[in-house]
């Protein structure tokens, strides 16, 4: 891994407190190594307790799917850090049905908590603190699944379409409190919750519909956890310092643009 150095020669997160959802694996897991890597200290979490963290991290059994746990999770991040400086929403997920007739009530009402509302509610909790420092950046991850939904994945698409619509009306409310709002939209990556995702796809025998012949990405691989994070980082540093309101789609050329 490559470490990034600030012109003094310190590393260029160095002080910097930063909270990661989702952490313990995939994506989640890349960017808290990152983000450690860069001189961060950094809090993550999980649903569950688990010892797959990577070291040097704290770790918060949180489920941010409800008020309750997202200010619970908040007061943690308070005890541990003090507040944070960078705020990572990397948790997220959804299964597929048949069709988009077969998504069941429930399964829209978790997928909204999951994908977009536990970021709302954080943002609530954890912004006020940004905004008295007139410092913060903040990163929600959607998926570059957006860009052409499909009928089993609607319930996750719509659900991050969502975020990224708010990510970037709250990138204009903040910018001049000094907080930076941005999203990441992954590719088709190697995650264990993708591979999972392409099994219950493959058993209900629905195409994924990539876009070209041979189902992989115009670059020529899928794309790893590192990908994405390196995209993170670079959002959350003084390199992206006049960058607000993006959204940076990180998929080989996976998917078509507008």
């Amino acid at each position: 891994m490559t470490t990034i150095e600030n012109g003094s020669g310190a590393r260029e997160l160095a002080g910097k407190r930063a909270l990661v959802t989702g952490g313990s694996r995939g994506i989640g897991a890349a960017v808290v190594r990152q983000l450690l890597d860069a001189g961060a200290e950094v809090l993550t979490t999980a649903r569950s307790a688990t010892t797959a963290v990577p070291e040097g991290a704290t770790f918060v059994e949180a489920d941010v799917r409800t008020r309750a746990g997202a200010e619970a999770l908040a007061a943690a991040v308070q005890e541990e850090l003090g507040g944070v400086d960078i705020l990572v929403h990397n948790v997220g997920g959804a299964r597929p049905y048949k069709d988009a007739s077969a998504i069941p009530d429930e399964e829209w009402q978790e997928a909204l908590e999951l994908n977009f509302l536990a970021s709302v509610r954080l943002d609530s909790l954890l912004v006020p603190g940004m905004r008295d420092r007139r410092s913060g950046m903040i990163v929600h991850v959607s998926s570059a699944a957006v860009l052409t939904p499909m009928g089993p994945f609607l319930h996750y698409t719509t659900a991050k379409a969502a975020l990224e619509n708010y990510s970037r009306g709250l990138s204009l409310e903040l910018a001049p409190h000094g907080i930076r709002v941005n999203t990441v939209s992954p590719g088709r990556t190697a995650t264990p919750g993708g591979e999972t995702t392409r099994e219950q796809w493959a058993r209900l025998s629905v195409a994924p519909g990539q876009t070209n012949a041979d189902d992989t990405p115009p670059l020529g691989r899928e794309g790893q956890p590192d990908d994405i994070a390196q995209a993170v980082l670079f959002l959350v540093s003084d390199r992206a310092s006049w960058l607000t309101g993006s959204n940076l789609v990180v998929d080989g050329g996976e998917f078509p643009r507008g």
